[in-house]
């Protein structure tokens, strides 16, 4: 009887892997595509964009001071103390905010629950920590491209009644980049911590109070009357975007110290992508 003995596996085998190159053109394909799905209806994007913040502009900066309310009514329409003025960067940083989690943590529920997409993205070959990350930059392109459709919305809402300050163009970039990387690391967090049966309560209880006490109508130094409530809202990340806007456009109503926005939006950012990262490989992984 003759035995055979059992193929011995060959000590130098690995698995193929990719070089960082190839993964490279991996990882921006991966946000190639999302922005190709995003380009494919721009009108949307566009109305979807540009529809909030030019109702908001123009009830408050607009209707709001020829009706004789006290929302911007002591200031001429133009003028650089017009309500206009204070409201655009604070529209911009909130859909710096809102736009990070509609283009990144409302498709993750969906990817997750229902339609099972990331499966699909998973299986590039790339880490899934690459995976996430590619979520984010291509938010962050969305977001960065909102927050830029919004100043013409406002001007044409408010009947050209505002005058930005256009002389800080370095600022107002890094504020533009830095913000939008922030709403999708948000985005990403969100998107992966909730449970997608309660998505619904994201709205009322997330995103609501961040854009109500964000600084979004009313710069930061104006709370100083509510010393309390002006020391919690430091908590909120729509804060430190909205003040660093408003230093960038309209210094003139005051505005944060740069290096506590860059600083705590920078803290902010890294956190936020280091525990949607790892939540996000957790529900790959499970």
């Amino acid at each position: 009887m003759t035995t055979i003995a059992p193929a011995r596996p060959r000590s130098g085998a690995r698995p193929l892997s990719l070089s960082v190159a190839a993964q490279l053109r991996t990882f921006l394909a991966l946000i190639s595509r999302d922005l190709a799905v995003l380009f494919q209806q721009p009108l949307s994007f566009i109305v979807r964009t540009s529809m909030q913040p030019a109702l908001f502009s123009f009830v408050f900066a607009y209707v709001f001071p020829r009706i004789g309310f006290g929302i911007g009514g002591a200031a001429r329409a133009g003028s650089s103390l017009s309500f206009g003025n204070v409201l655009l960067p604070g529209l911009m940083a909130n859909t710096l905010m809102f736009q990070g989690i509609q283009a990144v943590a409302l498709p993750l529920v969906q990817e997750f629950s229902f339609s099972k997409e990331i499966e699909d993205r998973v299986m590039a070959p790339v880490p899934v920590w690459a995976v996430a990350l590619a979520k984010i930059v291509s938010g962050a392109i969305q977001g960065a491209i909102a927050s830029v459709i919004v100043i013409p919305a406002v001007w044409i809402a408010t009947a050209r009644a505002i005058s930005p300050d256009w002389h800080h163009p370095a600022l107002l970039v890094s504020m533009i980049v830095i913000g939008a990387f922030v709403g999708a690391s948000l985005g990403l967090m969100m998107g992966t911590i909730v449970n997608p049966r309660s998505i619904n309560l994201l709205f009322a209880l997330l995103v609501l109070p961040l854009t109500l006490l964000g600084c979004v109508y009313y710069p930061w130094s104006a709370l100083h009357t509510l010393r309390w409530l002006q020391i919690a809202v430091l908590f909120n990340p729509v804060v430190y975007m909205s003040e660093g806007l408003r230093a960038a456009l309209a210094p003139q109503f005051g505005h944060m110290s740069l290096w506590a926005v860059y600083g705590l939006l920078c803290a902010g950012f890294i956190v936020m992508t280091i525990i949607g990262v790892r939540f996000f490989y957790r529900r790959v992984i499970s």
